[in-house]
């Protein structure tokens, strides 16, 4: 290499495009979050019904069959080591445990590789989550301020994420999945300290034995995760023996299935393992053999993290069956007799209506607005203020763990049913107030959706934008990409799928989306392809990049310029002189404009699309297109 090239090359590398924005884009919805919204919401209307026949039930004739079968008790035995329960507490105890474990595992994956990953964006949310904690449990001790009553301070504290998710998809906006993510990250704060409420403030004298034993399983959970273990069976296994201590121990089951959902690791897939996983799979495909099929199934097991397998099986019956069997166990208030017009005068009654309505609208709204104007976080593109104030209004429906608080903080019956008519009220209320509040937002504020825009921000340029295959074709498929990410890699693989099946008939483009944060070659990478693209090659070079991705050094770039038969050093003063990088950078702001959040995002047409991105459900999707016009 000779001077003015070393020269060049070492000037490059400490420049690296420095002007090109550096913060990371976080990626569209991961599936887990978005099979998370889809079946919370869906279980809002089991959990409608639950709650709506145990109330039938409770104020039926056959109301003492009711509390019959709760009192029913059930046991399980281990040679001399014997677990017995009614039936309510080992829904309380036992099922909810499952609950809590699922929220533990996604607020897990979300610190791990989710929305809470940059911290800031969740210092606003955090503001707003704690803000909408401490006005509720301030509001309600106002009205109780003393006696038994101001023990039921906790039932305020806590929002249901399925009623809240339900309510919303019927009240909100048409989309709002932006919302979506802005609340459950505010829920993540609600739900750990409303879980850490219960273990400390509402649990009975503590066995330290027992204590002991539930604190060995949590080091074995962190040590299981620090040896990479991949099965399963043992997470699951140490999991079982930390609910049994901690019930044993006198802490609140919850405390358990928590614990354990944060301490299982989440990561991203490793592309060593899922590369493996595909090796062995193709081995079966070619040689469907017992023992090569017993083998692939274990490789693609290893390749999804323990975390989202978990969440996979559990989560479904978390949502569809634990917390609508909660409900029909714990919402059956006999109202007869007097005992609604007496709730209705109870101050226990009205410091939870007061505290979940007004003190979740004014915390949750008010925390996030004055963080916003105080500098400490931005609101989601496509969140307005209004819709804010709307999501706060639902956040009121306490439900859940309000039920499961309010029978653990009195021991009167009485207090108890006073707070669960606290608690519908509430959820009635609040519904009620955020469908206003969405309302007033649309009317008055025009803010119709609260989402990521979903159309392509800038029209595709002839001339401008790089295109495989012919510009007039009448499909076009767009991908948003990163050299570095190694999802792309494969999406090219499935890209020239998608092509080799159109044909003609469709064109192919891609556009830059470096995230350097986590991929530090990135914007090197995109100024390289840029560099190869001014003298005609920028598809070659975009082969060998995506090919090499390991390599991506200024001097490989240097090497593959030259066995491309690039001017090379022009190649590397383009780069150096960062000639492209107002090029990069406006792709980058198409994509935020546009709701690409991560890399590959694909555009059927000019729709962003959203889901998996294999090659036969993006062929499905622009054959949807086809016939649609798009």
């Amino acid at each position: 290499m000779n001077g003015t090239r070393r020269t060049l090359v070492v000037r490059a590398r400490r420049l690296a495009l420095g002007q090109t924005p550096t913060r990371q884009l976080i990626g569209q919805l991961s599936s887990p979050l978005r099979r998370f919204l889809r079946t919370e919401s869906g279980s809002a209307v089991l959990l409608l019904a639950a709650t709506l026949g145990a109330l039938a039930w409770a104020n039926s004739p056959w109301s003492g069959g009711y509390e019959a079968l709760w009192e029913t008790e059930a046991s399980v035995r281990v040679g001399a080591v014997e677990l017995g329960m009614d039936l309510e507490h080992w829904i309380n105890d036992g099922l909810m445990a499952l609950f809590f474990l699922a929220i533990g595992l996604e607020v897990r994956r979300d610190l791990s590789i989710g929305e809470l990953t940059d911290r800031r964006r969740v210092i606003l949310p955090l503001a707003a989550g704690m803000a909408g904690m401490a006005l509720p449990v301030l509001l309600y001790v106002l009205v109780n301020p003393s006696g038994e009553a101001a023990r039921g301070w906790g039932v305020v504290l806590g929002s249901d994420t399925a009623f809240l998710l339900g309510a919303l998809a019927l009240v909100g906006p048409a989309a709002s999945t932006q919302l979506r993510v802005f609340l459950l990250t505010v829920m993540v704060f609600d739900d750990v300290v409303a879980v850490s409420v219960i273990g400390l403030a509402y649990s009975d004298a503590l066995s330290p034995s027992a204590l002991a034993v539930a604190v060995g399983g949590a080091v074995a959970l962190v040590v299981l995760g620090r040896a990479r273990v991949w099965r399963t069976w043992p997470y699951v296994l140490v999991t079982l023996v930390m609910w049994a201590a901690t019930i044993e121990s006198g802490l609140h089951a919850s405390i358990a299935g928590m614990t354990a959902g944060l301490l299982i690791p989440a990561h991203l897939p490793r592309r060593s393992d899922v590369e493996g996983a595909a090796q062995r799979v193709t081995a079966f495909r070619q040689s469907p053999l017992a023992e090569l099929g017993r083998s692939a199934q274990e490789a693609v097991a290893r390749a999804v993290p323990v975390n989202e397998r978990i969440q996979y099986v559990l989560l479904p019956w978390a949502v569809y069956l634990v917390v609508p069997l909660f409900a029909f166990a714990n919402a059956g208030v006999d109202l007869r007799g007097g005992v609604l017009a007496e709730a209705l005068r109870s101050p226990v009654t009205w410091g939870v209506v007061v505290g979940l309505v007004a003190g979740k609208f004014l915390g949750i709204g008010g925390g996030a607005l004055l963080g916003r104007r105080l500098g400490l976080g931005r609101l989601p593109q496509g969140v307005g203020p209004g819709n804010l104030l709307g999501g706060a209004a639902l956040a009121g429906i306490g439900f859940t763990v309000s039920l499961l608080i309010a029978g653990l903080a009195f021991e009167s019956p009485l207090a108890q049913e006073e707070a669960t008519v606290g608690v519908l009220l509430a959820l009635v209320l609040a519904t009620g107030l955020g469908w206003i509040v969405f309302r007033l937002a649309a009317a008055v504020l025009g803010e119709t959706t609260a989402s990521l825009p979903m159309t392509l921000d800038r029209p595709i340029e002839v001339g401008r934008d790089h295109i495989r295959g012919p510009a007039s074709a009448p499909l076009t498929l767009v991908e948003y990409a990163d050299f570095e990410c190694p999802f792309c890699a494969r999406a090219t693989g499935v890209a020239k799928a998608v092509r080799a099946h159109f044909g003609d008939d469709l064109r192919y483009v891609i556009r830059h989306l470096p995230l350097p944060d986590v991929h530090p070659h990135a914007e090197l990478a995109a100024a390289a392809a840029e560099a190869a693209g001014a003298q005609g090659r920028f598809w070659e070079m975009h082969d060998v990049l995506f090919a090499n991705q390991d390599q991506l050094e200024l001097e490989d770039l240097a090497g593959y310029a030259g066995t491309l038969g690039l001017d090379v050093e022009r190649f590397l003063r383009d780069v150096d002189e960062q000639r492209h990088a107002g090029r990069i950078r406006e792709d980058v702001a198409s994509a935020e404009a546009s709701g690409a959040r991560g890399t590959p995002t694909f555009f059927i047409g000019s729709r962003r699309h959203v889901g998996p991105y294999d090659a036969a459900t993006l062929i499905a999707e622009l054959e949807a297109g086809r016939h649609d016009g798009r």
